[in-house]
């Protein structure tokens, strides 16, 4: 029905040979007829949430995080999901809503709306995945030290929410602990500042040590998360409703994570030592989430400190490049920090 009702080559030919023979006000006229038209073209979603849409050839990366967001948010305004087409704008496509009448692109609500150069966010995506220095980083895309730190933050902060929304089966978690730190603060530190990351002026935990909580179930699914104590509360906070009950949960025994466990009700499997199996059961271990530990603390110490701060965005930053995996890419990294990252879009 859409090719009998669509204009013929010849006559669609003949109609652009007019076009330049239009005057000021009849330009407008025709380009208002235009959106008005494409305006009727609802946007394409998908009709089962959980089979995600296919991409249309040639779709630009810009218009495939607005069709992904719109199928899975709808209006960011208003959440509603009658959205048209809307034309272009600033070189990104733009919609309206059927419903509440306003218009927005496929950035709007998300941490990447307003920032400027986007012909550069693909070499700052993949410092990204290399996980260079900030200077670096600014050196390749060719911006200030100050605009690609800002770049770095405003790229992780949608990535600072995707988590997993449920752990099952066997679930290992346990803490670890990162120094405190203070980097880039130039005042109010209450103690002499420390050269590239520095040490602890005391041995063993102590206030300097910041607790880490990471739990990881046997597909590799990671939630992480910065404690504000090691007590019950605090791991409830964390892991809240993540843990699938009957799950079988594995832990150091430690009296915070235990208690959680336990309200959790799951089946709680202290091992006798941090990552040793019991000869009755080899299955129940922790060496997953201890491994982890181990690859986190070796990718930040190329950072030399982060601040406590920032810490969280540096977790969110780990994750996803472990959850990415052999999908990691630039463009994956940009839809990521547009509020897909590869959680959300494993729930899609």
């Amino acid at each position: 029905m859409i090719g009998a009702l669509a204009m013929n080559k010849t006559a669609f030919a003949a109609w652009l040979a007019t076009v330049n023979r239009l005057d000021a006000a009849q330009r407008k006229q025709a380009f208002q007829a235009l959106a008005l038209a494409e305006a009727a073209d609802p946007v394409v979603v998908s009709s089962d949430p959980a089979a995600p849409a296919a991409s249309p050839p040639g779709e630009t990366l810009l218009a495939k995080i607005g069709r992904e967001r719109i199928d899975s948010f709808g209006c960011p305004h208003c959440g509603l999901r009658d959205v048209r087409k809307w034309g272009n704008a600033n070189g990104k496509p733009r919609y309206r809503c059927a419903d509440c009448r306003k218009t927005f692109n496929p950035l709007t609500a998300t941490p990447l709306s307003g920032l400027h150069y986007p012909e550069r966010w693909q070499t700052q995506a993949q410092a990204m995945l290399d996980g260079v220095t900030i200077q670096k980083a600014a050196e390749r895309c060719g911006v200030d030290y100050t605009t690609a730190f800002r770049w770095r933050h405003r790229f992780l902060a949608a990535l600072n929410l995707d988590k997993p929304q449920k752990l099952s089966g066997i679930v290992e978690a346990d803490e670890t602990f990162v120094l405190e730190s203070f980097k880039g603060r130039r005042a109010a530190l209450g103690r002499a500042p420390r050269k590239r990351g520095g040490k602890a002026s005391k041995r063993g935990l102590s206030g300097e040590q910041i607790p880490v909580l990471v739990a990881r179930d046997r597909t590799g699914a990671t939630i992480d998360a910065v404690l504000a104590g090691l007590d019950a509360a605090s791991m409830a906070k964390a892991l809240g409703d993540v843990v699938s009950r009957g799950s079988d949960f594995c832990c150091d025994g430690g009296a915070g994570i235990a208690a959680f466990a336990r309200a959790a009700r799951v089946r709680l499997h202290v091992l006798p030592a941090p990552g040793s199996p019991r000869p009755a059961a080899p299955q129940f271990h922790i060496n997953n989430v201890n491994a982890y530990h181990s690859r986190l603390k070796e990718w930040m110490r190329r950072f030399h400190g982060v601040a406590t701060d920032n810490l969280a965005n540096y977790l969110s930053w780990r994750r996803t490049i472990e959850a990415l995996a052999q999908d990691a890419s630039p463009q994956a990294w940009i839809m990521g920090a547009a509020g897909l990252g590869p959680y959300q879009q494993a729930s899609l």
